[in-house]
């Protein structure tokens, strides 16, 4: 897209102008019938709803929506946009999109998708015999495996990864690098944060942790900042030895606020086939008991 002289607008304008274009079109799309408003018959000359009628069905003035739809420097709210989205009956990715375009951080979803959630406990079912775990935003654990919770020690009382890495007896105690993978580990929470500078959720986490972890708070007062992709770890199994993994988080587009974490063995190693022995029924019942030797 460019301007008439030619030359290719500015990252704000075209947002400007993305906002601009969304907002119309999503006003025209909503009658005065659907937004509980008489219809005008004949006389009405604008597809769907006026400017003014939004505003009024928002709870905000007629100018400040206009300046809005023009993509003006206005202050902009999470509660005004809700507002608005809800007015032209925006479903959660159009919703999204509207925060981006206003310049805000998108709001993480906020119902619990039943059948999608079931697909995800499928997909790294599916995984099996090697772990694969799903977590959200504060990088929670919502979802793991079998083969996650025998090599990790993963249980019910595990909520949240990152505690669980530095808190967890079971998951320290496994970790061979743990001093490199820590610092990484850390590096890539704080990059994750940081694309939410306001949320209340990850400082919540990284309170909690600094106040219990001497570890934790000295590697998160370093201030490294590392983006998540893929990592390399070794766990010692007390039942199979040395696991050797790379460990890839991918992200979930219909589901922002959700990562799934799928650890692949790394190749010329024995890992696979240990995870096999380890997830077979005789594994499950020896995973507690030390390796010979």
């Amino acid at each position: 897209m460019e301007n008439t002289a030619g030359q290719v607008p500015s990252a704000k304008s075209y947002r400007r102008q993305e906002l601009r274009d969304f907002l119309m079109a999503r006003r025209a799309r909503i009658s005065p019938a659907e937004a509980g408003l008489p219809d005008g018959g004949a006389r009405r000359r604008t597809p769907g709803l006026r400017r003014e009628e939004v505003a009024v069905l928002a709870g905000v003035g007629v100018s400040w929506y206009q300046w809005l739809e023009q993509g003006r420097e206005i202050t902009v709210s999470p509660q005004v946009l809700d507002a608005v989205a809800r007015v032209l009956k925006l479903n959660a990715a159009e919703r999204r999109h509207l925060y981006g375009l206003a310049g805000l951080n998108p709001p993480l979803p906020e119902a619990v998708d039943t059948d999608f959630c079931d697909g995800l406990h499928r997909l790294i079912d599916a995984w099996m015999p090697f772990p694969a775990h799903v977590m959200d935003a504060y990088w929670n654990l919502v979802a793991y495996n079998d083969a996650a919770g025998l090599t990790f020690g993963y249980s019910k009382d595990d909520t949240n990864c990152l505690i669980s890495f530095f808190t967890s007896p079971l998951y320290r105690s496994r970790t061979n690098n743990r001093a490199e993978l820590a610092a990484t580990v850390v590096a890539q929470y704080r990059a994750t944060a940081s694309e939410r500078p306001d949320d209340e959720g990850f400082r919540a986490v990284v309170e909690e942790l600094a106040t219990v972890s001497p570890e934790f708070a000295a590697l998160w007062a370093r201030g490294d900042v590392e983006a998540s992709g893929q990592t390399q770890k070794e766990i010692v199994h007390p039942t199979v030895g040395s696991l050797h993994f790379e460990s890839t988080h991918l992200r979930i587009p219909a589901r922002p606020d959700l990562t799934i974490v799928l650890h692949n063995p790394l190749p010329d190693t024995d890992t696979a086939a240990k995870l096999e022995r380890l997830t077979s029924p005789q594994g499950r019942r020896d995973t507690m008991r030390p390796v010979a030797g």
